[in-house]
């Protein structure tokens, strides 16, 4: 008898797991490998041909502003293609830049040394002892412990998004990711596992290519970016556009004010949220009977923290404690307030995550034989690849501002459109911020795109108030490549979530959002007295 294909080590393939991962490193099906080859050749000859034949158009663009859009285009075909692993795609931009002469070698390396690089790289550490240590998987059976939570993937998925969108309001978008990911791994976990005892997946499967662990993920990524618009301090971009606005238009806009607000929006925009996730990437499995015995028996076998997981806890809640802790004194003092600015300055998420993860190092399980809760060589197993990869997304995003391209598109487009109502302006800055923030982070967009929106409302006689709010709330939007945001990074570094996938789910909700914005704002505005 020829024995079957090795059983998969679910817990090894999610330690394991790599973003980017050639043909002959997947299992594929004839279609998918057809597909794939297909969509990376065509990534090969595509990608240099749109720069070249941008380069040469007679638009009367600043010669930089041209070069640097050309080369931007040429690089976003290569992620979404993938002839080349995505962070190289990022890398080739980066030495075309240089070599084209748009910036010195100097100044578009620089964005390397941004804080959100070290957030990710301290979160990647803490979640990966996390999984080590087994805290992740204790975590996850907590959450499926829930009255029934556990029965259904669906109630699953959307309650841990709920949970991810109260957290990221009041915590970084970036960090609450960053926390709840290793619980997102540790319940992917243990579903693939029951779909593995009970026969339901092959032997030898790769529970990375779940639909459900895309749909868990991609849940935390996007909810956090919903739930980050409820509060002023849920997202740098609020508090960047509130500021533009506030001193534009002589208005102030309140706490209070902004969350009743925001409020209807976010929720109708989580709803829309879990019909794209789950429509697009349907669980394997809807009800998962018989999950609460296999819980209440897997948590009883865990037995007491061990002495490695007592000390990844400590180094969790420490980094938990001092990334919310800015935003709770910002509702006891708010955020004009002296203690604020000193607190916010100098608890920088990635400083903090950098620090949590090294106490992880510091913290010892055997005194004796000088073993501490990590080794190196777990840490490096982390994914520098998505590091690298949003490191060039911030290059390509700070130079769209210092170049001016940013700006020169909005206003060409606001003039060649002749928008001269509301409603045409608001649509406007709500497709620029989306668009803006799908190629450079949602806080870059909401610094480039306001001030873009108020002088052209002013120009044409319309107070930009309205069209100016629904850019800074469109900011965080850009759901489709993994550096359009940190959260998206993130999730795209989990190894979970394939970049066609993402870009797929991103697009549908990019446009749902949108619309949700353009129609919902301008009356909530007028119903509360925004900034009255």
């Amino acid at each position: 008898m020829t024995p079957g294909p090795p059983k998969t080590d679910v817990d090894q393939a999610l330690l394991g797991h790599a973003t980017y991962r050639g043909l002959g490193e997947q299992k594929l099906t004839p279609a998918e490998e057809r597909f794939e080859k297909g969509r990376r050749t065509t990534g090969m000859w595509l990608a240099p041909l749109i720069t070249v034949v941008f380069l040469l158009l007679p638009l009367g663009m600043d010669a930089k502003q041209q070069t640097l859009a050309a080369v931007l285009l040429g690089v976003i075909v290569l992620w979404v293609t993938e002839p080349v692993p995505i962070p190289v795609g990022g890398l080739i931009g980066v030495g075309a830049i240089v070599l084209l002469g748009v910036v010195s070698a100097a100044d578009a390396l620089s964005p390397f040394g941004s804080p959100t690089i070290f957030t990710f790289i301290g979160a990647f550490i803490l979640a990966q002892a996390m999984l080590k240590q087994g805290l992740a998987r204790r975590f996850a059976f907590r959450i499926l412990s829930l009255p029934g939570v556990g029965r259904s993937t669906f109630r699953l998925i959307v309650a841990f998004g709920a949970i991810t969108g109260l957290l990221s309001a009041f915590v970084s978008n970036t960090a609450t990711v960053a926390m709840l990911l290793p619980t997102a791994l540790g319940m992917l976990a243990v579903i693939a596992k029951l779909l593995q005892d009970r026969g339901l997946v092959a032997a030898d499967f790769n529970p990375l290519r779940l639909r459900v662990g895309a749909a868990l993920v991609l849940m935390l990524a996007y909810g956090a970016s919903v739930g980050g618009l409820l509060t002023p301090v849920g997202s740098p971009p609020n508090l960047i556009g509130r500021g533009l606005i506030e001193e534009a238009t002589g208005r102030r806009i309140s706490f209070a004010q902004w969350m009743i607000t925001a409020l209807p929006i976010c929720l109708l925009m989580f709803v829309a949220l879990a019909a794209v996730l789950l429509l697009l990437n349907r669980p394997e499995i809807r009800r998962i009977e018989g999950v609460e015995e296999y819980v209440r028996r897997e948590r009883a076998s865990l037995g007491k923290l061990s002495r490695a997981e007592k000390n990844t806890l400590v180094a969790f809640g420490v980094t938990v404690f001092l990334w919310v802790f800015p935003g709770l004194v910002a509702l006891f003092a708010g955020t004009e307030s002296a203690l604020y600015t000193t607190v916010s300055g100098r608890l920088n998420e990635g400083i903090v995550a950098v620090l949590g993860a090294a106490l992880l190092f510091v913290l010892p399980t055997d005194w004796g034989k000088r073993e501490f809760t990590l080794n190196w060589s777990d840490a490096a197993r982390i994914d520098w690849g998505t590091i690298v990869l949003f490191g060039t997304g911030i290059i390509f995003g700070s130079l769209l501002e210092d170049t001016g391209l940013a700006k020169a598109i909005g206003s060409s487009a606001a003039s060649a459109l002749g928008l001269g109502s509301v409603f045409a302006i608001t649509a406007f800055a709500v497709v620029l911020a989306v668009l803006v923030s799908e190629t450079t982070s949602n806080t870059a967009s909401a610094a480039v795109v306001v001030p873009i929106i108020i002088p052209v409302a002013v120009a044409a006689g319309i107070n930009p108030f309205v069209p100016a709010l629904a850019a800074t709330f469109a900011a965080s939007f850009g759901f489709m490549l993994p550096v359009s945001t940190p959260q998206n990074a993130i999730a795209y570094g989990s190894g979970v979530v394939p970049i066609t996938t993402m870009i797929r789910s991103g697009v549908s909700f990019d446009v749902l959002g949108a619309l949700l914005i353009i129609v919902l704002l301008p009356l909530l505005i007028g119903v509360t007295g925004i900034g009255g």
